[in-house]
């Protein structure tokens, strides 16, 4: 069922190391760095909420728990929620890392990168840049002013993404997007 899908992130990878290489000057990411994982609604396409879950099935039983009692506790908060887009850390951070790395989201894999949408017309900066990590010394936050030359032009919204040449090459049907915790409702 995964094949092609794998094959499509195996290519995808490969793109993305390309990218993080070229701006390496101005990435911090490191094992154990999780903030990007730490706040966010994490959108999912059902084809990789599907291989996510085959990552799950595959954690020892009591790592399995340790994430199923995160999600129950998640989806108890949002029930509870008044506001309009619910927020939170990525039931698979255990101990600051992924627990699922290798069946990680397309929005996952690009976390921390810059690049320009030419659809929306602007530059798309990740979340730590307020923390002074990813592209912090080429952004100015007050002005709004990036002084970086060689930002990408290429779309890494995961819809995008799931739908670009390789994937369509691949006869990849990813399915409905939705933040995680909408597939994780019971």
């Amino acid at each position: 069922m995964f094949e092609n899908y794998e094959k499509f992130l195996e290519k995808f990878d490969g793109h993305l190391k390309k990218l993080f290489e070229n701006q390496k000057d101005n990435i911090y990411c490191k094992r154990g760095c999780s903030l990007c994982c730490k706040q966010g609604d994490y959108p999912f396409s059902q084809l990789e909420f599907s291989y996510l879950t085959k990552g799950y099935m595959n954690l020892p039983q009591r790592l399995r728990a340790v994430v199923q009692n995160k999600i129950q506790n998640l989806l108890k908060e949002k029930s509870e929620y008044k506001g309009e887009r619910f927020e939170h850390e990525c039931p698979f951070l255990i101990g600051d890392e992924c627990c699922v790395y290798k069946y990680r989201g397309i929005i996952c894999r690009t976390f921390g990168l810059c690049y320009y949408d030419e659809e929306k017309d602007y530059v798309r900066l990740p979340g730590c840049v307020d923390y002074g990590l990813n592209y912090s010394k080429v952004y100015n936050k007050e002005d709004k002013v990036l002084t970086l030359d060689n930002v990408p032009v290429v779309n890494l919204r995961t819809d995008k993404v799931l739908t670009n040449k390789e994937a369509q090459i691949l006869g990849i049907e990813s399915g409905e997007i939705r933040p995680m915790l909408d597939w994780l409702k019971v």
